[in-house]
C-alpha cells in the first residue's frame, strides 16, 4: 500500500483491519456473560411489577422489556463510541461505512439481522471478499480491529 492510511496500518499492526469471525465471536461471548448478569438484575427490578411472582414463559411485556434492554445495551455502546465492553476487551470497534456517526436505525438493522439469522450471518465473513458479515452489509457498518 502506498497511501498514508496504508502506511499507518503497517505501523500499528491490526489497526483499521476488518475484524475476523473469531475475534467478533469472543467479544460477543464476553458481552453475553455481562448481559446475562444485567438481565438478571432487570428481572429482579421488574418482579415487584408482577406481584413478586416469577414471570411465565412467553409473557409479552416481560419479553419486550428484556428485548428493549438488549437493544439499549448494544445500541448505547455502539452509538457512544462504537464499542461494547467485550469489543473493547478484544480491540474491535463498530464504524459506519458512510461518513458521520452511527445511527440508531443502523443499530436496529444490525441487531434484527443478527436475530433473524440466529447470529449465523457472522459466518458470511468467511465468504465475502471484504470479510463483511450479513449484519455489516445490511446495516452499512463494519467492525475494525483497533490494535
Amino acid at each position: 500500500m502506498t497511501s498514508a492510511a496504508g502506511s499507518a496500518d503497517r505501523s500499528a499492526p491490526g489497526r483499521g483491519e476488518v475484524a475476523g469471525v473469531f475475534r467478533r465471536f469472543a467479544a460477543f461471548l464476553y458481552d453475553a456473560v455481562m448481559l446475562a448478569g444485567l438481565l438478571f438484575a432487570v428481572t429482579a427490578l421488574a418482579l415487584p411489577l408482577n406481584a413478586g411472582q416469577a414471570f411465565r414463559p412467553g409473557q409479552p411485556v416481560y419479553s419486550g422489556l428484556l428485548a428493549a434492554f438488549v437493544f439499549l445495551y448494544f445500541g448505547w455502546f455502539w452509538v457512544h463510541g462504537g464499542q461494547t465492553p467485550g469489543m473493547r476487551a478484544w480491540r474491535i470497534r463498530l464504524r459506519p461505512v458512510d461518513p458521520g456517526p452511527l445511527r440508531w436505525s443502523q443499530v436496529a438493522l444490525r441487531l434484527l439481522t443478527a436475530m433473524l439469522t440466529l447470529g449465523l450471518g457472522t459466518l458470511w465473513a468467511w465468504f465475502d471478499a471484504k470479510r463483511r458479515t450479513l449484519q455489516d452489509i445490511v446495516s452499512r457498518t463494519r467492525v475494525l480491529r483497533t490494535g
